[in-house]
């Protein structure tokens, strides 16, 4: 695995948000900035009861600099909404700030962060967890609950059950990723949806 230094050395000492925030954008604990756009960190209150976990930054918000403002934004849009959840009130991040791509002609096409990846970042995801100490966790997708919950972590297995998390986490729920229902094929995707959306409420249902 390629070994990186890991974001430990940028975070800052006065632990806020906002130094947060700021911090990153300095952040070279892995080679993922040195292609992108820029850091997209976080947004949402501070003391938000419920926090969502992302796996990365897409093209939309890689350029944007905000968070699920793609396709995979506006799913999560409506998921949240048939949940009975105000995006507004959640706190929003991913388990890695930069957004790893390849070309493909003019396009710049999703690629998988490496786990070496995800491990050098790490750092930040749980200082934003210590800042903002939600009640409850949503993991989507497999990098932000294997980031968390190891390696061997299988999202399809646990999806959707209430577990505990190692060490001073709070409680977690793994669902999709939503770009997941995306990829879906046209007969499966409303089934998919409503299993997202189950997901989010039986988070919500613990704040």
């Amino acid at each position: 695995m390629t070994e990186f230094p890991g974001a430990s050395q940028f975070i800052p000492g006065s632990r806020s948000l906002a130094a947060l925030r700021a911090a990153a954008e300095q952040c070279r604990g892995c080679d993922l900035w040195e292609r992108s756009t820029q850091v997209v960190f976080s947004e949402g209150p501070r003391n938000a009861g419920l926090a969502l976990v992302g796996e990365q930054p897409g093209d939309h918000e890689d350029i944007e600099g905000r968070l699920f403002v793609g396709p995979a934004g506006r799913v999560l849009d409506d998921a949240l909404e048939r949940a009975g959840i105000d995006r507004s009130s959640v706190y929003l991040t991913n388990a890695v700030k930069h957004f790893r791509w390849k070309a493909r002609g003019k396009r710049r096409l999703h690629e998988r962060p490496l786990r070496s990846h995800v491990v050098a970042c790490r750092p930040w995801l749980r200082a934003e967890i210590d800042v903002v100490s939600p009640d409850v966790l949503v993991l989507m997708g497999a990098i932000a609950a294997q980031s968390l919950l190891g390696a061997d972590f299988s999202v399809l297995r646990r999806r959707g059950v209430v577990d505990d998390a190692p060490g001073d986490l709070p409680a977690v729920v793994a669902t999709v990723h939503p770009s997941s229902v995306l990829r879906a094929p046209d007969d499966e995707r409303r089934a998919r949806m409503d299993e997202f959306v189950e997901d989010l409420r039986v988070a919500a249902a613990l704040v």
